[in-house]
């Protein structure tokens, strides 16, 4: 039995044999082997006179079919993070309906394919990470719909046996996995879309697979990195592309583009959404009318070329900058556009405040349910990429001492974790 990781931006699959040895999925991307897995699709369609047919790549392969493609396809990303939606049931891709489980299904069958290549042998079963709460899950209930949706997707892209668990109890089976002794730790398990904390009792020499990981207290919110680069492009991307730029309508003055369109920008997997004929004619109408009609021009261009993944990836480019450095300069380079501006450190960090308070809050929830005192906790484990910025480190070190904070694997550590608890599955049931 696999583990698969599905998530919001990347995935991964793995497997554990008999002696706790794991092995991820190594999946082809230009000249070099991947463990991430980019959990994206990209769809083309062919039309002749006697068919019409719907072409799909995910992974590495669909982004490089996309951006080699002229005229483009329809690129979507970001799949997970629609599953609690009632509302969002589906889209429109080359006039036809497309549901959201299919979609996802179509990167779920790429995932078992390369699976069953890799490991040479039929894939039907796997146990699959899901978050605490899904992102926009307002209840239970809506988390239970989301899983139940995701549940279809696995079943419709081939699986007949699924099993889910917690990602971040699923990190901490990876955690455990480097133990020699009992340990009370904390997991931060930081994805796309989601972040995810539980606090586990790990016994790595326990008798029974069941009584090696107890779970104490979990809890998440719906933001991570997805969230991050929302306000990175709202302060430095949107301002160049029209927000807040003002038009003359009658003897009033108004904003040019509603705030919405850029609501949609700021989520980059919302972009191709906004290829449509009427917001097209809008920003049209808004370009004449607008003060500064070079940046509504730029936005329609932005949109029409459909750069979402390029803008993405200069986001991240300076994220990564940020971690590693006080300054950063974000650089957008493609289809005629040269988007510059420096950014520091302190000035993300003050962007990302809300975003900052609300995991704390998750983390302080966390410790309350479970009623463990913070010097009580022996180690924090912290996985995923956004676990890497500097400020979101630094919540863990003021409650819990730099010293107990560890970090590893951070795009595969939830994939391996999942593979040792579908072994540890398969032994309690064969024991």
């Amino acid at each position: 039995m696999l583990g698969i990781d599905f998530g919001t931006t990347n995935s991964s699959v793995a497997r554990a044999d008999e002696q706790g040895e794991v092995q991820l999925v190594q999946f082809p991307a230009a000249d070099a082997l991947v463990a991430a897995y980019r959990s994206l699709l990209y769809l083309e369609h062919t039309k002749t006179k006697t068919r019409s047919q719907l072409h799909s790549w995910s992974g590495p392969e669909g982004i490089e079919r996309y951006l080699a493609a002229e005229p483009k396809g329809r690129l979507i990303q970001s799949l997970k993070s629609y599953l609690s939606s009632r509302t969002l049931t589906g889209t429109e891709v080359f006039g036809r309906r497309q549901l959201l489980e299919d979609l996802i299904a179509r990167i779920l069958g790429d995932l078992r394919k390369h699976a069953e290549s890799y490991f040479g042998c039929p894939v039907h079963a796997a146990t699959v990470g899901r978050p605490v709460h899904f992102v926009g899950a307002e209840s239970g209930v809506d988390d239970v719909f989301a899983l139940d949706r995701l549940r279809d997707a696995f079943s419709r892209a081939g699986f007949k046996h699924v099993e889910f668990e917690f990602e971040p109890v699923a990190a901490a089976y990876h955690y455990a996995s480097t133990l020699t002794r009992e340990e009370l730790v904390l997991i931060g398990d930081f994805g796309g879309g989601t972040s995810d904390f539980s606090l586990l009792k790990l016994r790595p020499h326990a008798l029974h697979y069941e009584e090696r990981t107890e779970l104490l207290a979990t809890s998440g919110v719906g933001l991570a990195g997805d969230a991050f680069d929302a306000r990175l492009v709202r302060h430095l991307v949107s301002p160049h592309l029209g927000a807040g730029t003002l038009e003359q309508s009658g003897d009033k003055t108004l904003v040019a583009v509603p705030s919405w369109v850029y609501v949609r920008l700021e989520h980059w997997h919302h972009l191709s959404f906004l290829r449509t004929r009427a917001v097209s004619e809008m920003l049209r109408a808004a370009r004449i009318r607008a003060f500064e009609p070079e940046k509504i021009a730029a936005l329609s261009d932005l949109i029409e070329a459909d750069l979402g993944y390029q803008l993405h990836q200069a986001v991240q480019r300076t994220k990564i900058s940020l971690s590693q450095q006080d300054q950063a300069e974000f650089v957008f380079q493609d289809h005629g556009f040269n988007l510059r501006a420096s950014v520091t450190r302190s000035e993300f960090e003050s962007w990302i405040q809300p975003d900052l308070a609300a995991i704390e809050q998750v983390i302080a929830e966390v410790m309350t349910n479970s009623g463990v005192n913070d010097f009580a906790v022996d180690r924090v484990f912290l996985t995923g990429g956004s676990s890497l910025v500097p400020a979101v480190r630094r919540i863990f070190e003021r409650r819990f001492g730099q010293d107990r904070i560890t970090a590893g694997n951070e795009f595969t550590s939830v994939a391996s974790g999942l593979a040792l608890r579908a072994r540890s599955s398969h032994h309690a049931l064969i024991a």
